[in-house]
């Protein structure tokens, strides 16, 4: 009996030892790091639809100490659309982005990232329903290219967007906003 009750004693020290709590690693601080696109608001026109990026930035995450990228860039802002058609309503399916360089050449996204895409509503939603001189803003939060992090690589952000003119005509439309990206202070995305 006191063999089993020692050899009990001697277990639950043994368990206790093994799952006290280690020394912490030192963890790893991250950092993001944000790159100013400028103009960070522009308004274009195509078609039917004025387009407008608000407050865009570039962010990707940083390992502060090795600089090893953790999160790949992305673009953020806000996409304020309006019908400016004096009399036809028109219903926004969806959309893509595209980088443009210097020769409007794509500039393609690494690693078999995703061409970003733009949804306005599901199937049979009126949300995606703009009537003459109405509005719709959608967040805008998107893939970005390393390469176009490189000083005078992006000249163009290119919406390419896919909407319908009311009652059943379908329209594609590019937007092609004139930009360039640098290190620096960006405004907040709300």
């Amino acid at each position: 009996m006191r063999w089993t009750q020692a050899g009990w004693i001697l277990v639950s020290a043994a368990l206790a030892a093994g799952c006290s709590p280690q020394p912490a690693a030192m963890a790893s601080t991250s950092g993001d790091k944000v790159y100013r696109v400028t103009p960070d608001s522009l308004r274009v026109q195509a078609g039917s639809v004025a387009g407008e990026i608000l407050r865009m930035r570039v962010t990707e995450r940083i390992e502060e100490g090795s600089g090893r990228i953790l999160s790949p860039a992305r673009l953020s802002g806000r996409l304020f659309l309006e019908n400016v058609s004096a009399d036809a309503a028109i219903h926004l399916i969806g959309g893509s982005i595209t980088y443009l360089d210097a020769q409007g050449q794509p500039i393609p996204l690494e690693n078999g990232r995703a061409e970003p895409k733009i949804r306005f509503g599901a199937a049979g939603d009126t949300s995606g329903r703009l009537e003459p001189g109405k509005s719709a803003t959608e967040l805008l939060y998107a893939e970005f290219p390393a390469a176009a992090l490189q000083a005078n690589r992006l000249t163009a952000i290119q919406i390419r967007l896919d909407y319908s003119q009311l009652p059943a005509v379908q329209v594609e439309e590019r937007l092609n906003f004139a930009v360039s990206v640098g290190q620096g202070p960006a405004p907040e995305v709300k």
